[in-house]
């Protein structure tokens, strides 16, 4: 067959499969929706919005090293093969991610062996832009998680505890890794932040809209190291803590599954 004959036909074929699918899909979405109802969240009923709290990656995205980290190559494509397809080589801390306790542990749980039941939390976000703004060094602090406690009440078990520096917004600018030179500037969690959760708190996961959970300007990490050895795990450069609220959202991790995997890019989801 021709080349052209064969494009051709494969096209057909799709679109004939698109509407096939379509007509099964009318059809069948209502059964299926009946049927899980109970299955669904109660949070997930009950939402107004999704917000994606994920970058989008891509291979000029901040790095901690300063060196680009993911490539993507075109293998295939519509016009010459009738579909597309790429090959994806990453490293596994790129992007919005998780960091799974592995990444500073020597047999900590990798990121195929998270808790599903960790994957689906309460957010808690604690606001210190006004501070980062004037410091890029600042830290979330255990002062900032009280006066959020005093306000909106205790860290929920199985908690993400975020902290929302406006960082996010700097994603596509040198700013974002702040480096000067010598060393890099943006906030994080203090490292006794990191202990009074792991204290007095049931949460399993701290995020931050930085790329790292320890200060740029930090000569050892710290925050990593009492965090991650303990079975919690972190989600580094989260977007679009903005748009959700304090207290309230739920956050869904869409953590990769890669067996062994220190961690990797998350597409983070909260229903707001």
């Amino acid at each position: 067959m021709c080349s052209i004959c064969l494009m051709g036909a494969v096209k057909d074929h799709m679109l004939s499969r698109r509407a096939f699918f379509g007509r099964i899909g009318a059809v069948a979405g209502g059964a299926v929706l009946a049927s899980t109802a109970t299955a669904v969240p109660a949070k997930a009923a009950e939402s107004s919005r999704v917000v994606d709290l994920t970058h989008t990656l891509h291979a000029d995205f901040p790095t901690w090293e300063g060196r680009p980290l993911f490539e993507m190559e075109q293998v295939n494509s519509f016009d010459n093969d009738g579909f597309n397809l790429f090959a994806i080589r990453m490293y596994e801390h790129i992007g919005t991610h998780i960091d799974a306790p592995l990444h500073f542990s020597a047999d900590g749980a990798s990121v195929d062996t998270l808790p599903v039941e960790n994957l689906v939390a309460p957010l808690c976000v604690i606001d210190i832009r006004a501070r980062a703004a004037e410091d890029p060094d600042t830290e979330l602090t255990p002062d900032d998680v009280r006066a959020w406690t005093a306000i909106h009440g205790p860290v929920p078990p199985n908690a993400c505890v975020a902290m929302n520096s406006g960082w996010a917004a700097k994603v596509n600018s040198e700013a974002f890794r702040g480096f000067d030179g010598t060393s890099q500037h943006y906030p994080a969690f203090h490292v006794e932040t990191a202990e009074m959760l792991l204290e007095e708190t049931a949460a399993s996961s701290i995020a931050v809209d930085t790329l790292s959970i320890d200060r740029g300007a930090a000569g050892f990490p710290a925050t990593h190291v009492a965090w991650l050895p303990t079975g919690r795990f972190a989600i580094e450069a989260i977007a679009n803590l903005d748009d959700v609220p304090p207290v309230g959202a739920t956050v869904i991790i869409g953590a990769p599954k890669h067996a062994g995997g220190s961690g990797g890019p998350a597409r983070i989801l909260a229903l707001v």
